[in-house]
């Protein structure tokens, strides 16, 4: 049984029961035979139905929001924001998949010959909590109007999210079964990955997991994508328009209770500004009110979990051990919910936990540094590489940095790392592989066909 508890007061909000291994057999199943039959349909048909999908994610915004605020804490804001972000995507695809899939034709030898995209097959999505909607549609949308079908393995607390998700594709006029949700224990994952009727697997998790689906993709020569842990450096020069920075990078620290793989995870200041950065960021963070994330007028809310609240303050912790200096917050305060207050680290020692891991939550790592050349090989140093920012009032040094010197999947200058389906999103290094959104993303599960006729 999977339960989902709500972060704000503890109270269980959903329960629901799990799929065992024949319940997951007849699942694939169901969506092979279904993916079989609508392989052949016409983009204009997929094209309808998800712009239905997207027509529904508009007009129910508020309440698939509040079900986010229940199952995972998100402001409720937010929820609305991601609602509508879902539905560009699904209209983005639904307007350039044909375009985007189109045979390419190529000069040779041959009378004819060119490039073809056909449909992969089934895809097994595992997705995580943190955009429980956002993450589940930046894959779907471009895997349903490639022609293929989709599995989903939500995270447990999102169960609720997941099954509604599986209706929306349903109530849209998509076939039946082509989009399946599954509620199993991770255990029973690895059965599903090697099911000889999944074509490929795509992770959006942790780095851990995504080792774990990739050494089994691998195994089976399946296509594997993976977009997993983040610890982004944000550069600040002394040239940078501070107060704009520290606008920026707080949101782009704080947004979702700092639960986001792409947030704003490690600020290397140039010493000569550092002390006004910090304190610019601390006057711009005062103004995001923490608690009940159905208030509207509260910007962070409580983390998903209470393991993730501990693990988080364990590392928070464990830096101060090793000689970081603790500014703000730092502490598990009373009363009910998974909340953490903003917390600033300082003096951060290097091989410490906000040095070199990953801080899923609303903790800030200061560093200072002496110049851009520190800077940069601060930035690299970790396993991680998904995005990067730099401020700065000289753009074309700026984009010269985040171009060549940073080793990322996304460079931004003077603006917060955020994804748009119209760019390529994913990372290098422990943070994955692949790319979704934009034109590539639609080409990672297709069947690229070379046809030569002589």
């Amino acid at each position: 049984m999977f339960y989902s508890v709500n972060p704000n007061n503890e109270e269980v909000v959903g329960e629901y029961p799990t799929m065992g291994h024949d319940r997951l057999t007849t699942v694939v199943n169901e969506v092979y035979d279904s993916w079989n039959l609508y392989k052949s349909t016409s983009f204009e048909d997929r094209k309808v139905w998800l712009k239905n999908v997207a027509s529904i994610l508009r007009e129910r915004k508020k309440e698939f929001a509040r079900l986010m605020t229940l199952e995972m804490g998100k402001p409720f804001l937010q929820g609305i924001a991601e609602a509508e972000k879902s539905a560009w995507v699904c209209e983005y695809y639904a307007d350039n998949a044909e375009n985007f899939l189109q045979d390419q034709l190529i000069e040779t030898d041959a009378s004819k010959s060119y490039i073809t995209y056909l449909p992969l097959g089934v895809i097994l999505a595992i997705m995580p909590w943190n955009f429980p909607f956002w993450q589940v549609f930046r894959f779907a949308a471009p895997s349903l109007m490639a022609g293929n079908g989709c599995l989903l393995k939500h995270a447990p607390n999102v169960t609720g999210c997941a099954l509604i998700i599986e209706k929306i594709f349903s109530d849209a006029g998509f076939p039946d079964n082509i989009f399946k949700t599954i509620v199993t224990d991770v255990e029973n994952v690895e059965a599903v990955i090697r099911n000889k009727k999944v074509a490929a697997v795509t992770l959006t998790g942790s780095t851990r997991a995504g080792k774990a689906v990739a050494s089994i993709a691998g195994s089976e020569i399946k296509k594997c994508v993976l977009e997993l842990g983040g610890s982004d450096p944000y550069i600040i020069i002394d040239d940078a328009d501070i107060e704009a920075a520290a606008k920026f990078c707080v949101i782009g620290r704080m947004l979702n209770s700092g639960q986001s793989c792409i947030a704003a995870k490690r600020f290397l200041v140039f010493e000569s500004v550092y002390d006004k950065f910090k304190n610019a960021f601390i006057t711009e963070l005062q103004t995001k009110k923490t608690g009940d994330p159905f208030d509207e007028s509260n910007y962070i809310g409580p983390l998903a979990r209470k393991d993730l609240r501990d693990t988080l303050h364990f590392q928070v912790q464990k830096t101060v051990e090793m000689g970081g200096k603790l500014t703000m917050g730092g502490y598990i305060p009373d009363g009910p919910g998974f909340y953490y207050p903003p917390t600033i680290l300082e003096d951060i020692p290097e091989g410490s936990p906000a040095w070199c891991e990953e801080l899923f939550g609303p903790v800030a790592s200061f560093i200072k540094v002496k110049n851009i050349e520190e800077a940069i090989e601060i930035a690299n140093s970790i396993d991680y590489g998904l995005g990067a920012a730099v401020f700065t009032s000289d753009l074309t040094k700026g984009e010269s940095i985040v171009k060549s010197s940073l080793n990322a999947g996304s460079g931004f200058v003077n603006s917060f790392v955020k994804s748009d389906p119209r760019l390529p999103f994913g990372g290098i290094k422990h943070s994955g592989f692949g790319r979704e959104l934009s034109p590539l993303g639609i080409k990672e599960f297709v069947n690229v066909k070379t046809v030569y006729i002589a």
